[in-house]
């Protein structure tokens, strides 16, 4: 299994529009960081995490030559603003896209992307099909491939992470309860949200983060949803213990 970061960013990304923090205008590649998502490389599938604004531009810059199902962490527009370009794995492959969700995430993207579910929709048209899961439950998205949904707190918002296989994901996490923790025993790899250094109402920030890495004990966790005011790369690497760093746009680990 291969997973790739396409995008270890914020909502706003980085740099954000219009500042001049040090770490916005940084030449360092691994301080320019798009909108959060991974892709997935199992058993000759292509799976993404996520779907955001930056969708068309992760695809390209890592020469995605399909992409067989589509998971949603939840409704977020970070999370799914790019769906519309999944038509060219559409064209290039035949038939509907899965995407997998919850149904309250489903429903939304629904009334996001109306035009997609017309009973006669326009001629090239996203085609997508739905299916509904649900947190902290097993299924076999593909014959080989096990996907572990795992209940995550984003505030006040139900969401989801996921597992497959050694590796987990989770982004936008605010509280992790104790059935889910369970879950998440013997992880290889961690990738796990730390959006700022101050206390955010739906978010962990880094103190929080670095703690429930400590607590889930991966043998490496990866910072993700990271945002500008946590500095550069170099520098939140130095603030990082063993075994936790952040994650960078590009970076690629093979399990």
């Amino acid at each position: 299994m291969q997973i790739t970061v396409l995008g270890s960013g914020t909502s706003q990304g980085i740099p954000v529009i219009g500042c001049k923090c040090d770490t916005c205008i940084s030449a360092d590649t691994k301080d320019k960081r798009l909108r959060s998502s991974v892709l997935i490389e199992i058993n000759d599938k292509y799976i993404a995490i996520d779907v955001g604004p930056d969708f068309r531009q992760q695809m390209l810059a890592h020469n995605v030559p399909r992409m067989d199902a589509v998971l949603i962490t939840h409704e977020h527009n970070d999370h799914v603003a790019g769906l519309d370009d999944i038509r060219p794995f559409n064209f290039l492959q035949g038939g509907k896209m899965p995407l997998y969700a919850q149904q309250r995430v489903i429903d939304d993207i629904q009334r996001k992307f109306a035009y997609i579910f017309d009973i006669n929709p326009y001629p090239g048209s996203p085609r997508i099909i739905c299916h509904t899961i649900e947190a902290n439950t097993m299924y076999d998205i593909f014959q080989d491939v096990g996907l572990q949904t795992l209940r995550i707190s984003h505030g006040n918002l139900p969401i989801l992470g996921y597992r497959i296989a050694g590796f987990a994901y989770i982004t936008d996490a605010s509280s992790i309860d104790i059935a889910t923790m369970a879950l998440l025993k013997d992880l290889d790899v961690l990738i796990l949200n730390a959006l700022q250094f101050r206390h955010h109402h739906s978010h962990y920030n880094f103190d929080e983060a670095v703690a429930v890495a400590q607590q889930i004990n991966a043998t490496n966790t990866y910072l993700t949803h990271l945002s500008h005011t946590l500095g550069t790369h170099t520098q939140l690497s130095e603030l990082c213990p063993p075994n936790i760093q952040p994650a960078w746009d590009g970076m690629t680990l093979l399990l």
